[in-house]
């Protein structure tokens, strides 16, 4: 299989959020918030688990949706283009313009 992300959408939201929800479930303080709760470093490891809980069900959400949806698009107009669009350079073939202008 191709990691093929040319957003970066897995890279930085995925990663970004994955160590932002653990990073609240460590720092989080009442001393700041009052009405949130106390993190793994403020004596509150639930927190933490809470925090984790919630990145599996987010991962596994987002996995089971992705997966209906491309395999809904796959059905309908098709995932890939043929290997010789690809070839060839997919802002001619898809976007009928040049990316660069080489010569």
């Amino acid at each position: 299989m191709v990691y093929d992300d040319s957003l970066d959408v897995a890279g930085v939201h995925g990663v970004g959020g994955l160590i932002s929800a653990l990073a609240t479930g460590m720092f989080a303080s009442k001393a700041l918030n009052v009405h949130g709760a106390n993190g793994l470093l403020y004596g509150a490891p639930q927190t933490m688990v809470t925090q984790i809980l919630a990145i599996v069900a987010v991962i596994l959400f987002s996995a089971v949706l992705t997966a209906a949806i491309l395999k809904g698009i796959d059905l309908t107009i098709g995932l890939r283009v043929s290997p010789e669009d690809e070839v060839q350079g997919l802002d001619l073939t898809q976007h009928q313009e040049a990316g660069y202008s080489i010569g």
